[in-house]
């Protein structure tokens, strides 16, 4: 669709913006070049200057080289918030392959999936996790690894004698398994390996949650992730001596781009806590004072109701993003009202590398007056967002419809995966499987997630709306609604809950749902949790709920 209306929400970013690096390694020697000594990683007390990172990355390259990695090879990368994820992905680039990021919670089976599945031919994972997880997921006789790094991330509680790589000692590493600290030692100073990439190149092969089916993994293209990180760092307006909190995990398609690769495209310091725990990120905000991030709204709530916050925790952001699931209105409220700090709505998905919608910085978010729905705002520069209906015809204005993405930073498909690929991205054009409108200014509105519209007695009902309703409820601190059978509805509406008052009883929250909602939407069962299922990244699980 044309974009006359960028501008007027967004004064100053353009309506198409070119990225400025080719692939990850120009975009990395550009910072170098540019200040070697400014600090790029900061880790509890440890600091990784830009050239350390880079030298380390080197480092890790010519070990795998030496090993038998080449060109489009792929090195999983099976770790947390750590120095040493980010050393991995640089180094998968450094040695001409794409780097394969893995949710450090999954278990054999699941690991073992997405190694035969992305033929890696090498892993870096931390040293617990390849004695509990990694050895017998390599067990299986089709594996591909034949490289296996490890580090230990035991010396981040220690503030008193902190090193950000740590060695592990050389009674703890099995034979044919190298220590990260090690490698770097043999191999440092030896420069840049000398392998060509291109910006169509494979730069991560990114998995999918695989709430449809097994995960799939997405192609991001050194040109997906540039693309995206110039579009990040113009439209929230990053610059060098900035400082980007990694709320996120770097495994997941936000904390990778929106995160490390926006750090290294706008010489910001990044911030790592190893993984997502409220009074210690909260302590990393009052040591590192972080300008800028972007995470799921639940971890904003668990923030929130961290033990010892305060208003004062939070003046150091000049930008707050939420992405990754909805932002009810009144949670988004709530929080600013506490904390004075506004929290910006952003979309995207692992297909589009990170974003594809924002609310331009200094401007609010509406809320749509009908369904209730915070707006995620305008497509980002270079990105066309349509709305279609089942036969995929262009819907007007208002319309409800799935969401169609298109630009430079969606994938071009599934890792040999060609029928998914045809499925989801009929000439190129993103099928995203969300339901959404747009209003006549151009800003965009997600209402629901295709599969999980509930019917009852042939209306559609989205879980949506209902769990807003939910959350402006005082004492819901979480909510979750899901369809369940029902002879005479087909489906009737069960929201699940966890609260912040525990003498509120679940027929006071129903009736409260009643006098705010037409009759076949307000739930006819409430479930008390003390916590709803969630992602790692704070995205709340419907269909474990509906098991």
């Amino acid at each position: 669709m044309d974009k006359p209306w960028l501008l007027q929400y967004n004064d100053g970013v353009p309506a198409d913006i070119t990225a400025e690096y080719e692939h990850g390694v120009a975009m990395l020697d550009a910072a170098v070049t540019a200040d070697p000594q400014a600090p790029a990683i900061k880790y509890f007390d440890g600091v990784l200057s830009i050239s350390e990172l880079a030298d380390a990355a080197d480092a890790l390259a010519h070990h795998l080289i030496h090993h038998g990695f080449r060109p489009a090879d792929r090195l999983a990368i099976f770790a947390q918030n750590d120095p040493a994820f980010v050393i991995g992905l640089l180094a998968a680039w450094k040695a001409g392959g794409a780097a394969v990021p893995v949710n450090p919670m999954n278990r054999v089976g699941e690991l073992r999936h997405i190694l035969s599945d992305s033929g890696a031919v090498a892993i870096l994972t931390l040293d617990h996790l390849h004695r509990d997880v990694v050895r017998a997921a390599l067990l299986e006789a089709s594996s591909s690894v034949e490289t296996v790094i490890t580090y230990s991330d035991h010396d981040h509680q220690s503030r008193d004698d902190f090193r950000v790589l740590s060695p592990i000692g050389s009674d703890a590493v099995d034979a044919g398994v190298s220590d990260l600290s090690e490698v770097v030692r043999l191999f440092s100073g030896r420069g840049a390996p000398s392998v060509p990439l291109q910006k169509h190149d494979p730069a991560t092969i990114t998995y999918t949650s695989g709430t449809t089916g097994r995960p799939k993994g997405a192609i991001n293209t050194h040109g997906n992730l540039m693309a995206n990180a110039a579009t990040l760092r113009v439209w929230a307006d990053l610059r060098p001596g900035d400082s980007v909190l990694a709320i996120a995990p770097l495994f997941h398609i936000t904390g990778l781009v929106a995160h490390a690769v926006l750090a290294l495209a706008s010489r910001s310091q990044l911030v790592l806590t190893h993984r997502f725990h409220p009074e210690v990120m909260l302590e990393a905000i009052r040591e590192h004072a972080p300008t800028f991030t972007v995470g799921a709204i639940t971890a904003f709530i668990a923030l929130s109701n961290a033990a010892g916050v305060d208003r004062s925790d939070f003046a150091c952001f000049s930008r707050v993003y939420s992405g990754g699931a909805a932002v009810p209105p009144a949670v988004a409220e709530e929080f600013e009202s506490r904390f004075g700090v506004y929290i910006h709505n952003a979309y995207g998905l692992t297909e589009t590398s990170s974003v594809t919608h924002f609310v331009p910085f200094g401007t609010r978010a509406p809320v749509d007056e009908e369904s209730g729905a915070l707006s995620i705002g305008v497509p980002v520069s270079s990105t066309i967002a349509r709305i279609l209906d089942e036969e995929g015809r262009a819907l007007p204005p208002r319309s409800v419809g799935e969401l169609a993405i298109s630009g430079p930073q969606v994938t071009p498909g599934y890792w040999q995966n060609a029928e998914a690929t045809a499925t989801a991205l009929p000439d190129g054009e993103l099928r995203t499987g969300d339901i959404a409108f747009m209003d006549e200014a151009g800003r965009f509105y997600i209402v629901d997630r295709k599969k999980d519209m509930i019917n009852a007695s042939g209306y559609k009902v989205w879980p949506r709306e209902v769990e807003d309703v939910l959350y402006s409820h005082g004492a819901v601190r979480e909510a979750a609604v899901v369809g369940v059978p029902d002879p005479y509805r087909g489906e009737t509406v069960r929201a699940y809950v966890s609260l912040s008052d525990s003498n509120v009883t679940t027929d006071e929250i129903i009736e409260y749902c009643r006098g705010l909602l037409a009759a076949y939407k307000y739930p006819r069962e409430v479930i008390i949790l003390d916590e709803l299922p969630k992602t790692v990244t704070g995205k709340i699980l419907r269909r474990e709920l509906r098991q």
